[in-house]
């Protein structure tokens, strides 16, 4: 428990441009709660664990020479089974899918290995345990969970793994993560170099960033034409033409095609998200227009190693370059800085006809694209019948570890339903559905019910004997006023007035509180005003643990009437009022266990309920039968956004951030005068509450063209506010937006202009009106 790595105090670290964020030698995981990890440790090398929320228990086994249970390499002992570590490797996951064939590949038995535990119910974010390798080992780590009942708050939590090596590797010795599946070919790419190779229809093809920073151009050519003498090959304008973005992602639109508009190939996971396809692959021209004669480069690299095929050689080729950052601004420029790419990042592509390709490590070491300094590309090509699932990487701060976008629990039924869906905050949701589209699920909502996966909302647990007092100091809200089975919805706000998030407070019990909000930003703050709180306080972060679905429209309590029961001491469906919460099963008193809420984001009656991502597909069948004869509809997030807008209801990232109070969000509500406890922002929001600057207003726009997030507003040649949201009203039969405008400019009817093209040559008239533009006195929600 002593020696450790690192202390807390000098995990932080500041960005140098160039520069690794850990120091050299020390590696950085997080062990997902229910997860597994995998990692060799040499002789005098370091492993240091930390519960990141506490609570959580972590199985260790170690495997020495001859594959055999070494707990004693580690100073452990132990001779329990490793049944924590074999429940995680049956879950469907990316970790446990790698854990699973590196110990395949090592010919290790994890049936047969002793396993230690540390931790426990317990442990504090304090604790800390440090362990020294004797000898050159593989460890496995687990952190076992069991499914968490609903309303109970003891969700598995993660867990923070550092890996201090005794000898550093050093430039071109960098490890590389273990191989998914057993790659037919692995390829290194040395510094400055290119490779080809050549790719079956249906394998996949993994770019590898080894040490971070690193651009790799790609190319790939249709192998049948070049056997026909025809080069045909990725093209970046045709690509970009039919995906409608600048290049394709995970997801709907994955594909890169050729001049023809076949496509040759498919993302299907990127760990970076930044990438070019607007440049060409770096020329001779360039190095010598800036003064460095006989530079290598990609080109050049290239037409070396093609000349075999019927391709022929080019003075500037028009690759792919991955991790390379660029960006066109609105001055019409190409930018380019670092790549986003940290050591380990990758892209995976799906071959989707025969291919020959190549790729290189860009030679650039005269301007920033390689981040000033020159490392390998691994290349991995795997079999047609590895698994990689659909997954884009992000990070909730930018020093976290890579995590892959989520399915929910009810992604089984709602893929069944559609394929398109977009990645909303690490989860991948339906847009709308087949067979219907937004307009017909917003006419659902309406007039019938709709069912609707909202698991992408962020969820914590706040326990113990001073979460009151502590919640009381971060919300705007007066959390003493808050009874039991009650929710709030409240802000939450920076020291300078701005906000974090919005979200809802639920009061499970006199010191038991769940924070459900929209987006990462609220669990970090938290967690940090805890840690120098000083108050008896513990956070667990729920969000893998609760996956809920929205249940709204006018028909929505019949619905839930035909298939919850509720316990005696708890009110049923009938009686549940708004902003409140029961508990329930469905299938009787054994049936699936659910908590119920009467909240929602549609401006109608409504409802959610929460469950375990296990009985996600339960919840979704029981509700869909019972709402079959009332017409229910599953419902996506475009038709979500129609409904919102319509009922004056604010969005994260485009009605507020965190240059705005909630004054300037529409929400000002949220901030009771009469609360007299200091909070966090406090003392500027009462200085922007009297002397407010802007105001968000309610826009009702000329004629049917829908202005856009970001339009500026205006009056005469003068700029008084944006855009945040629009929409077309099918119910209403106009055109409407939010705007944040100057307060000069917040009057009804108020005449101002959205500015259009440049913002001059093209102007939309507007006035402004009061909002919500749908059933402004709530009865519908009330019902």
């Amino acid at each position: 428990m002593t020696d450790a790595i690192l202390t807390s105090s000098a995990r932080p670290k500041i960005f140098v441009a160039g520069s690794p964020s850990l120091d050299p030698g020390v590696e950085r995981f997080v062990l997902k709660g229910g997860g597994t990890a995998g990692f060799e440790l040499d002789r005098g090398d370091r492993i240091e664990l930390s519960p990141l929320e506490g609570g959580q228990s972590v199985e260790i086994v170690v495997f020495g020479s001859g594959g055999k249970s070494d707990l004693g390499a580690l100073g452990l002992t132990g001779k329990a089974k490793a049944t924590g570590i074999q429940n995680c490797l049956q879950r469907d996951s990316e970790d446990a899918a790698r854990v699973r064939f590196g110990l395949y590949r090592r010919g290790l038995d994890i049936g047969r290995a002793h396993a230690a535990t540390v931790f426990g119910p317990d442990s504090t974010v304090s604790d800390l345990i440090s362990l020294h390798a004797e000898k050159t080992v593989f460890v496995v780590l687990g952190a076992p969970a069991t499914p968490m009942l609903v309303w109970d708050q003891s969700p598995a939590t993660d867990v923070l793994v550092f890996i201090q090596r005794a000898r550093p590797r050093v430039l071109g010795q960098a490890s590389l993560p273990d191989p998914i599946a057993e790659p037919r070919l692995d390829i290194r790419v040395n510094v400055a170099s290119a490779e080809k190779f050549e790719v079956y229809e249906g394998e996949y093809i993994q770019i590898i960033d080894v040490q971070g920073r690193q651009c790799s151009d790609f190319l790939a050519f249709n192998r049948r034409a070049l056997d026909e003498g025809r080069s045909q090959g990725l093209d970046a304008v045709t690509t970009r033409t039919l995906n409608g973005a600048a290049y394709p992602t995970p997801g709907l639109h994955s594909k890169f095609f050729d001049q023809d508009r076949n496509p040759l190939v498919e993302i299907v996971q990127d760990t970076v998200g930044r990438h070019d396809t607007f440049n060409l692959a770096c020329t001779t021209r360039y190095y010598e227009d800036m003064g460095y004669f006989g530079h290598p480069n990609c080109t050049d690299n290239f037409n070396t190693q093609l000349k075999e095929y019927p391709i022929g050689d080019h003075t500037g080729w028009p690759a792919i370059n991955f991790f390379y950052n660029t960006n066109v601004d609105a001055h019409n420029n190409i930018w380019s800085d670092e790549p986003w790419s940290r050591a380990g990042d990758y892209v995976v592509m799906r071959a989707l006809t025969d291919l020959v390709c190549a790729a290189s490590s860009c030679p650039s070491d005269i301007d920033p694209s390689n981040g000033w300094r020159l490392t390998e590309i691994q290349v991995r090509v795997y079999p047609r019948d590895a698994t990689f699932k659909r997954s884009i990487g992000y990070r909730m701060t930018a020093d976290a570890p890579v995590q892959f976008t989520r399915e929910s629990g009810f992604h089984p039924r709602t893929s069944a339903l559609t394929r398109n869906f977009g990645d909303y905050r690490g989860f991948w949701v339906p847009h709308c559905f087949a067979n219907a589209g937004a307009i017909e699920e917003y006419w659902a909502c309406r007039e019938r019910a709709v069912i609707m996966d909202l698991s992408a909302l962020r969820k914590m647990e706040v326990l113990g004997p001073d979460s009151e007092q502590f919640l009381q100091g971060i919300v705007t809200r007066d959390v003493r006023k808050l009874a039991v089975g009650q929710v709030f919805y409240t802000t939450m706000c920076y020291p300078h007035g701005g906000m974090v998030d919005d979200g809802t407070l639920f009061r499970l019990g006199d010191n038991n509180f769940r924070w459900i909000g929209g987006d990462d930003a609220s669990l970090l703050w938290l967690k940090e005003q805890a840690a120098k709180s000083g108050f008896n306080v513990h956070l667990k972060t729920a969000t893998a643990e609760i996956h809920n679905v929205g249940v709204q429209g006018p028909r929505s309590r019949e619905i839930l009437l035909e298939i919850i029961q509720t316990p005696p001491g708890r009110p049923t469906i009938q009686e549940l009022g708004l902003f409140r919460f029961t508990t329930g099963r469905i299938g009787g008193p054994q049936g699936t266990p659910v908590l119920i809420s009467r909240t929602g984001y549609t401006g109608e009656l409504g409802y959610e309920l929460f469950c375990h991502p296990k009985d996600a597909p339960t919840v979704w069948d029981a509700v869909m039968a019972a709402g079959k004869p009332m017409g229910i509809q599953p419902f996506g997030f475009d038709a979500l956004d129609l409904v919102r807008i319509e009922a004056g209801l604010v969005f994260g990232g485009h009605d507020f951030d965190s240059t705005t109070d909630p004054f300037e969000a529409g929400i000002g509500f949220t901030v009771p005068q009469k609360k007299e406890e200091d909070y966090i922002g406090k003392a500027a929001l009462e200085k922007r509450r009297a002397n407010p600057l802007r105001k968000l207003v309610g826009l009702e726009i000329a004629g049917n063209e829908k202005p856009s997030h970001g339009d500026p507003i205006f009056v005469g040649r003068a700029q008084v506010g944006i855009v945040t949201s629009a929409m077309r009203s099918p119910l209403l039969k106009k055109t409407l937006a939010f705007g944040r405008v100057d307060v000069a400019h917040s009057e009804a009817g108020g005449a101002l202009e959205v500015g259009r093209l440049d913002g001059m040559q093209k102007r939309l008239k507007a006035t402004v009106v009061p909002f919500p533009f749908y059933d402004p006195e709530k009865k519908r929600v009330r019902m």
